[in-house]
């Protein structure tokens, strides 16, 4: 790490909100887990008195089978924002040149300024035809968050080809490629696939995640991983989750159908943007965004400002919940 980066990069600013008054909104998160979670955890819970094996056999197996990887390939991290840290870490030097999308998840440009490098923005709809020469790393989030769209997997394999010849790794955030039928690009030769079980299980407060690499990156990621770094809990809930293929696809065919539901109704006041995530990008384009979150918030619902994101500033995000919790939405917004 860059130290003298600490005294310059700020804390990026993210939904979520612990009002218990409230039905949040502001994080894309499922309100929903699988079954028989609670069980594992208490399980879990009791063997936590020893350490975890540090191999993690078991979970790199499920998140393997999950993704369509090597096991081998699979590197557990705390949450793919630890993940991130550990890619970078090893990676990025002072100087370098990250290209991040923008607008998109803070996160990226955060972690490279930790390590010195220089994140350069680029369009989130144009990173796609980027050249990577020059570049220590391209990022790519799939489906984008905060606009929702899903790029192409053809033309992502074909950044992956570009960025493998120069030299350059790829780093494909797939937090939310669980919502979409899209194939995972986990143990493409030079890309880094970083994955959440924050989004679609529904449990942020796990800390669960996991990177897949193939080749001497690999290596070196599972030799800089912080030892014992995912929990005995974390381990055995998330490896509970990646066998629920069932509870996945009900959540994306309810996610799907409510999303459709919700863009209908607030296009009829706003533009919203296509979305193959679990939100809704909002141009609110003259009316006040403090007054409309305001007003929600009186209302019972808490949303996303996402004038946080660069370059968005009259829009506002949110997410797609179930069918009761989506009508307290609609009704606070008017539509």
């Amino acid at each position: 790490m860059d130290t003298s980066a600490l005294d310059e990069v700020d804390c990026v600013a993210h939904g979520g909100t612990t009002d218990p008054h409230v039905v949040d909104f502001s994080a894309n998160t499922n309100p929903r887990s699988p079954p028989g979670v609670a069980g594992v955890y208490e399980s879990a819970l009791a063997a936590a008195r020893r350490y975890p094996c540090d191999d993690y056999t078991t979970f790199r197996t499920a998140a393997a089978e999950y993704v369509g990887c090597d096991p081998k390939a699979v590197i557990p991290t705390a949450g793919a924002t630890a993940g991130m840290r550990l890619l970078f870490s090893i990676l990025v030097e002072s100087g370098d040149s990250v290209a991040v999308p923008a607008p998109s998840f803070g996160e990226y440009e955060r972690e490279a300024r930790l390590q010195g490098g220089t994140p350069v923005r680029v369009a989130h709809d144009a990173i796609l035809e980027l050249d990577p020469t020059d570049y220590a790393a391209v990022v790519v989030c799939t489906p984008n968050n905060p606009t929702g769209e899903l790029p192409p997997r053809q033309e992502l394999e074909r950044l992956a080809g570009r960025c493998h010849d120069a030299g350059t790794t790829l780093l494909v955030d797939e937090a939310f490629l669980d919502y979409t039928p899209q194939a995972s690009l986990a143990g493409e030769p030079g890309v880094v696939v970083a994955r959440s079980l924050t989004k679609v299980f529904g449990l942020p407060g796990i800390r669960a995640g996991y990177l897949v690499a193939t080749g001497r990156l690999r290596d070196r990621l599972d030799t800089a991983r912080i030892s014992w770094g995912l929990s005995t809990v974390a381990a055995e809930v998330s490896t509970h989750c990646l066998g629920q293929s069932a509870f996945v696809e009900r959540t994306r065919e309810r996610i799907a159908t409510e999303r459709e539901r919700i863009r209908e109704r607030l296009e009829t006041r706003w533009e919203v943007y296509p979305s193959q995530a679990p939100f809704l990008l909002v141009d609110a384009g003259e009316e006040d965004v403090d007054e409309i979150l305001s007003t929600a918030r009186e209302r019972g619902v808490a949303l996303r400002d996402a004038r946080t994101f660069p370059g968005l500033d009259d829009h506002l995000r949110t997410a797609v919940r179930g069918p009761r919790d989506n009508d307290v939405l609609l009704e606070a917004l008017g539509v």
